[in-house]
């Protein structure tokens, strides 16, 4: 009755485990990716993301390799080559693409290169790259279509960039100010002023990393500090105006900066319109996720979601085990189940941070009213 058991629509790591994972168990399945395979983790993510604080960790590990005995030249920003680092980042993801790729051919999944759109419920329309129209049909579609950057609506955000273009600029920008107060943020202002950009981290809050423990936020920004990261807090950017070949970056207390570059990590946006999920009656929160039940069902029975798009952890491995959930229980025994406790998570910030289960805030709420059933061992090394 229909060309495929599972068709999936985003061909990043959570729509590719739930691929591979339902042609195991026996199901006919296609894959549809517009952009790249691999998705935001492989493309414009974790991977990219992870060399380039690589690379802007390297000059501290020769600073310091003087005093371990090794005889070497002084590391200056001006040593520093951009262009390699981003040509062989790039070598690097193609490579990775073409893994992807091959994962999902040699596991029986057919692989279209395009974008898939809903035509009803079981119906999808696929404008492949090379310009052909095709429309399939399937028993079961899978929304994997993750995230996607947002500015805010001020004046001259259009000069401004996202983490997506940070990983595409030619040249490494001498001064960025860097927007937010989350893992993206941090992460990139350590990476641009690890790699010797002068840098800013603008923050409308009070304090990084907000949604973790305190205590993690208030040392990762006094170590931030010291190895030269400018920290400006209850900051709030209201203009943005090209100036000459820089930027003239006006704030809402009156004062203004000159700088080359200017990076929003002010959150992401679930990527699920456009597609028509509306048409076909599936249901959206007031954040423009996609409303899923407890087995990843949204309001219409034959359309799944999982990852980002339904923003419940934006993490690449909590999209693989949502995945392998939908495959097991459309196709499989059911029995596989997540839990969202205790995942741990890691911040590629300088110095690296982690954290796993409750924050001491949230233990204190689940402790009762009065908070008081939490203990909490502290160590401090140097």
């Amino acid at each position: 009755m229909f060309d495929f058991d599972l068709f999936v629509i985003g061909g990043g790591s959570g729509g590719v485990r739930a691929a591979r994972f339902a042609a195991q168990y026996g199901a006919k399945v296609a894959v549809a990716e517009e952009r790249y395979w691999g998705g935001t983790c492989v493309n414009v993510g974790c991977i990219p993301k992870k060399l380039l604080s690589y690379a802007a960790h390297v000059h501290d590990e020769v600073r310091d390799a003087a005093g371990f005995g090794w005889q070497l030249e002084k590391v200056t920003p001006g040593g520093f080559d951009w262009a390699t680092l981003i040509a062989n980042k790039d070598k690097e993801i193609t490579r990775l693409n073409g893994i992807y790729r091959k994962l999902l051919g040699s596991g029986g999944v057919t692989l279209y290169d395009g974008r898939a759109a809903l035509i009803d419920a079981t119906t999808l329309e696929i404008r492949e790259t090379t310009g052909n129209i095709k429309r399939v049909t399937a028993k079961h579609i899978l929304v994997a279509t993750g995230g996607w950057p947002v500015k805010p609506d001020i004046p001259g955000a259009e000069h401004a960039i996202t983490s997506n273009e940070a990983f595409h600029l030619t040249t490494l920008p001498p001064r960025v100010i860097v927007v937010g107060g989350g893992y993206i943020a941090v992460e990139f202002a350590s990476i641009f002023n690890g790699l010797g950009a002068q840098t800013l981290l603008s923050y409308r809050g009070t304090r990084v990393l907000k949604d973790f423990d305190a205590d993690l936020g208030e040392h990762l920004a006094s170590e931030m500090v010291k190895k030269g990261v400018e920290l400006g807090f209850s900051s709030n950017i209201v203009s943005i105006t090209k100036l000459g070949a820089g930027l003239q970056v006006s704030f809402a207390d009156g004062s203004m900066r000159e700088v080359d570059c200017v990076l929003y990590a002010t959150g992401r946006a679930p990527n699920a319109r456009g597609i028509g999920l509306e048409a076909a009656g599936v249901a959206f929160a007031d954040n423009g996720a996609v409303v899923v039940d407890q087995d990843f069902q949204t309001s219409v029975p034959s359309i799944h979601a999982i990852g980002d798009v339904i923003d419940r952890v934006a993490l690449t491995p909590v999209a693989l085990a949502e995945g392998m959930v939908v495959a097991d229980r459309l196709f499989n025994t059911g029995t596989r189940t997540i839990s969202y406790d205790n995942i741990a998570t890691a911040v590629f910030s300088h110095p690296n941070v982690a954290s796993v289960g409750l924050s001491e805030a949230a233990a204190r709420i689940r402790s009762g009213p009065n908070g008081g059933a939490v203990r909490i061992f502290k160590s401090t090394f140097t």
